[in-house]
């Protein structure tokens, strides 16, 4: 498993040594077999919401996404995608090719459309199926969920979020919220807006305004100018938190670029922890991370699959 540690001021702590930390399964102290604090290779899906209400701020997120795949470092790969009247995943391979990812940015994203966000998190997650180490999902979004269609194959939270955790797929979300509306909660790491991990104040229940219809059609007749009225989907942070990723939510898109980059940074900043478990009962395992250091905040994934896996033999 990879973990984030923020200290009180909410900035990156990447310089712990292996006794600081402990992994319980199932509230059972594991010893720990694996521990580094190098820097990972990254293999990660980006999807970009293109929905109707982000039609003023299109080449402005594309340029930001182009800030993540700038500090990309020459081991990590990456395929860019977009979501609105379908779902598009380019290219057909992981590339580490950064002028070929800018070309995807530039030239390759979709029209305005619809909001199929879960949707889109399970096509990212099918697109990660069959690539080793750390897997990561980048998604962008200023809505809920709304894939405009009737269908009942669309995808939920619930299912989405499942599926990540069995299969060891990281979720991180950048949400952009209005600036006249709720206030966005928490502080963000190293002075970046925005807040991570366990869910709104305030706002019960699982997958909150997810689904089709509830609010009306996509789109809300469009905002303008930056400037935005609603939060994005109450499920982002819920998935991030689960899969040990990060949430950030922003009232301004000039803050956009800066937040790509920090989560580049933050994912070159991980710990990576590994422990044998002693009982492989195909069932779900609740996991804890926990840090001896005072002051500081650890976020990993909260379950895993116990699952045999099977090499053919």
């Amino acid at each position: 498993m990879y973990a984030t540690v923020t200290n009180a001021e909410n900035r990156l702590v990447p310089d712990l040594g292996r006794e600081q930390f402990s992994i319980e399964d199932n509230g059972k102290r594991q010893e720990l077999t694996l521990f580094a604090n190098d820097i990972q290779p990254i293999t990660l899906v980006m999807l970009l919401d293109r929905s109707g209400s982000m039609l003023a701020n299109f080449e402005l997120v594309a340029k930001a996404a182009e800030s993540f795949v700038d500090q990309m470092l020459p081991q990590d790969k990456a395929r860019i995608g977009s979501f609105s009247n379908r779902i598009q995943i380019d290219p057909r391979d992981f590339t580490s090719d950064h002028e070929q990812l800018h070309q995807i940015l530039q030239t390759e994203l979709q029209e305005e459309g619809p909001t199929p966000l879960w949707n889109a998190i399970n096509v990212g997650i099918t697109a990660l199926l069959h690539v080793q180490g750390r897997r990561v999902i980048l998604v962008f979004t200023d809505g809920v969920d709304m894939p405009g269609n009737m269908s009942n194959m669309n995808s939920s939270l619930k299912d989405v979020m499942k599926r990540a955790e069995e299969e060891d797929v990281m979720v991180y979300a950048i949400g952009l919220a209005g600036q006249n509306g709720p206030t966005a909660h928490g502080g963000g790491f190293g002075g970046h807006p925005g807040g991570f991990g366990g869910g709104m104040p305030g706002r019960g229940g699982f997958g909150g305004r997810g689904g089709y219809g509830g609010r009306g059609g996509y789109g809300g007749g469009g905002h303008g100018g930056g400037s935005f009225d609603d939060h994005p989907d109450d499920g982002l942070p819920k998935i991030a938190a689960a899969t040990g990723g990060g949430y950030f939510e922003l009232t301004r898109t000039a803050d956009l670029a800066s937040t790509f980059k920090a989560v580049a940074d933050e994912l070159h900043h991980q710990y990576a922890l590994g422990f044998t478990p002693q009982n492989l009962d195909g069932k779900m395992h609740q996991l804890a991370v926990k840090v001896a250091a005072p002051g500081m905040t650890v976020r990993a994934r909260r379950s895993y699959l116990a699952k045999k896996i099977y090499t053919g033999a």
